[in-house]
């Protein structure tokens, strides 16, 4: 456990953050050796990266293994020995050259997977959301239109229950309208011959027949 925490450290700060530095400084300056040297590394680091990705899963029982890492990287920095720029030079160039057009129409034809990769699985995702869209649209639709037509079966019979009268109720009521109408004008006439023959006799003096 310790071997491992200190081979992560070193990684980190003699592995990564130094040569990130020192490459800054080397763009900065414009110092086209130190430009070169310091990319030989990265491509080196990066390949070292990798690896380690997989040593890391199979080879941490390997005696000194966290040691050994820790050398390697010294050994990729050390001014002296010049790791980076051997391994590059003798390993990495040759191997990169030889290889150069084969990988390159290789990442062509991935690139061009790729892009129709995501353009179908886009294409299915937008034919799913629709398809997700009008389902659910219809559904709100048939459960909207239930929910009116419960509505106005209620409607309907609150208005055949309570507002809608009986015809025979009607022609009854008007029947015995008109036949109350005449009985009241005879009273009318009545009451009004009987008020003018009380106006009459006050007048004339309240004359008594014998």
């Amino acid at each position: 456990m310790v071997s491992w925490i200190i081979s992560r450290l070193v990684v980190l700060i003699f592995g990564t953050l130094y040569p990130a530095y020192s490459s800054y400084k080397a763009v900065k300056t414009k110092n086209i050796k130190e430009y070169v040297k310091w990319m030989m590394y990265w491509i080196i680091f990066a390949l070292f990266t990798t690896a380690e990705t997989f040593t890391d899963l199979f080879l941490p029982w390997f005696p000194f293994y966290y040691e050994l890492k820790i050398a390697f990287i010294i050994w990729l920095l050390c001014p002296y020995t010049k790791g980076s720029s051997v391994l590059y030079r003798k390993f990495v160039h040759p191997t990169l050259s030889s290889k150069e057009q084969e990988i390159d129409e290789y990442l062509s034809q991935a690139k061009d997977r790729s892009y129709e990769a995501v353009v179908q699985f886009g294409r299915r995702g937008l034919n799913v959301a629709a398809t997700a869209a009008v389902t659910a649209a219809a559904k709100g639709q048939g459960a909207l239109s239930e929910r009116l037509r419960s509505f106005s079966m209620q409607d309907l019979t609150m208005i055949r229950g309570e507002t809608i009268s009986d015809p025979t109720e009607d022609i009854s009521d008007s029947q015995t309208q008109v036949q109350s109408t005449p009985r009241i004008i005879t009273e009318m006439v009545d009451n009004s011959v009987f008020k003018n023959g009380i106006i009459f006799n006050i007048i004339t003096g309240g004359a008594k027949a014998p």
